[in-house]
């Protein structure tokens, strides 16, 4: 993989896409394992859009039930 001048990566045109799974690894990622995972600093701009969230994903879940 190589640079470009506006700082971007550029990969050749047969370099294969990088998995999940390799991407977890390099970047030392782990899941999320709870909802106290999320309210951690950083992760969201403000309580109100961690509750937005939550919201979303709890009516998601129950759209799917219904």
């Amino acid at each position: 993989m190589t640079t470009n001048s506006a700082g971007y990566a550029e990969e050749s045109p047969d370099a294969r896409p990088e998995s999940i799974d390799e991407q977890v690894t390099r970047k030392g990622i782990r899941p999320v394992e709870s909802v106290e995972d999320m309210a951690q600093d950083g992760i969201f701009e403000s309580d109100e859009e961690l509750e937005q969230f939550l919201a979303h994903v709890y009516a998601a879940r129950h759209a799917d039930l219904a």
